[in-house]
């Protein structure tokens, strides 16, 4: 009995550890998220702050469509690798794997050149390009930050996380300050903080995580396991970014582009802290839920992983509802503190995007689950389905409402995409786990 007792507080001892540095990378990130909106607000006025959300669009795609939907499959297949001794050949295929996606990211900068060219849309050039620069080393980093988190190194992903937030609006503030107010200069200082911040991951990469370059040889098929349990994350990504992009894109179409810039703010006093604020939980049970599943073929581990989620569904819930109530009291003060003042009028959506935010993530905990199980299919057509009635959503909410539209709009999405979501997790729960 003491050996057991002994062994629990070891083990709670070491969660709480690895749960500080989330939370501290998280806050970091979160904290860096709110500094830059303030700072950038202040350089930009809303019109170029509109053009810098629209270039983050173009960002998106790579992140939804190509690195997105790797970093996930690579993410998964950690643990299975730990298990079978086997980490020299999964990196192998992560390399290989990695090298296909650049190519693949290359041919979409030449074909977006051209696009812009044909459509006589060449001063949107610079941005589009720096921006999926951007997206790609950014990606990097989230792949070699997945890995480390899977294999329980979180003080170097919470270290990182906080850095490379505060590294992109300093350094994009810093070049506008030089070279003068435009969104193009302030994306290119997005992509320029990255690359610091990536070469320090590598470093700490090699360092942490076992290489034994000869394992290679006996590689477990893991190329083809880890590309087809992203299938579908790519399959569903491009209309997921459709829908995430629809709404700045709608503003810009029906009303302007300092809508846009007002609207952005919003989003990102709102709907993204709330996201990374509930994105701590499911950072720190990833890894454990992968681990716990393993193959996801024993059916007791797979019950054992869907209690967890309930679980932390349940809370992120309270906790929304909890933040929701706060901020119709407090959003003025909020925008004060957090925004330059030609921002403040669309304050009192404040709570409405936290709302949005948080329904989205506890969505994002079930998905969770069902990634755990390797069902990832089971969540293709709830993925495009919620995404494309999102996009009609966003158009119809800006052309009849405009900002207070689009805001109705992406909370009506949140519900719909976490109701299936869970529809499907409860019909999927008793299945042993299958790509």
């Amino acid at each position: 009995m003491p050996d057991i007792v002994a062994s629990d507080l070891k083990r709670l001892r070491r969660l709480s550890k690895e749960g500080a540095w989330i939370v501290l990378g998280q806050a970091s990130a979160v904290l860096g998220s709110l500094a830059s909106v303030r700072l950038l607000t202040e350089l930009l006025d809303p019109a170029a702050y509109g053009e810098l959300a629209l270039g983050m669009t173009v960002a998106t795609v790579v992140n939804q469509t190509v690195i997105g939907p790797l970093s996930n499959g690579v993410t998964r297949f950690y643990a299975p690798a730990q298990e079978r001794g086997d980490l020299g050949g999964y990196l192998h295929a992560v390399y290989r794997s990695v090298s296909i996606a650049t190519v693949i990211i290359i041919l979409m900068i030449l074909l977006m050149i051209a696009g812009l060219v044909v459509a006589g849309r060449t001063r949107w050039i610079g941005i589009a390009t720096a921006a999926l620069v951007f997206a790609t080393l950014a990606g990097y980093n989230g792949i070699l930050s997945g890995i480390q988190n899977a294999a329980r190194q979180r003080a170097i992903v919470a270290l990182h996380q906080g850095i490379e937030s505060w590294a992109r609006f300093l350094v994009a503030a810093g070049l506008l300050l030089w070279l003068g107010a435009s969104s193009t200069i302030a994306m290119v200082g997005y992509a320029i903080a990255v690359v610091p911040v990536l070469g320090s991951q590598y470093v700490f990469f090699r360092k942490t995580v076992p290489l034994n370059a000869s394992a290679a040889d006996k590689e477990h098929g893991w190329q083809q396991q880890i590309w087809r349990y992203s299938w579908p994350f790519g399959a569903w990504g491009i209309f997921s970014w459709a829908q995430q992009v629809s709404d700045r894109w709608a503003l810009d179409l029906f009303a302007t582009t300092q809508e846009v810039g007002l609207y952005a703010v919003l989003f990102q006093l709102g709907y993204y802290p709330m996201s990374m604020a509930t994105s701590m939980a499911i950072q720190f049970l990833g890894p454990i839920f992968y681990q716990r599943a393993g193959d996801a073929s024993d059916c007791r581990r797979n019950e054992n992983v869907s209690k967890l989620s309930r679980r932390l569904t349940g809370l992120i819930l309270a906790f929304t509802g909890a933040v929701f109530l706060a901020a119709l009291l407090f959003h003025a003060q909020i925008f004060r503190i957090f925004a330059a003042k030609e921002y403040a009028s669309v304050s009192y959506l404040l709570p409405w995007m936290l709302l949005a935010g948080g329904i989205f993530a506890a969505g994002q905990t079930i998905s969770l689950n069902l990634m755990s199980q390797m069902k990832t299919h089971t969540m293709v057509v709830a993925k495009i389905a919620t995404s494309s009635l999102g996009i009609i959503f966003n158009f119809a909410g800006a052309y009849f409402f405009g900002i207070k539209g689009i805001v109705a709009a992406i909370v009506l999405f949140s519900i719909l995409y976490s109701v299936w979501l869970a529809a499907i997790s409860m019909r999927a729960a008793a299945k042993p786990g299958t790509q």
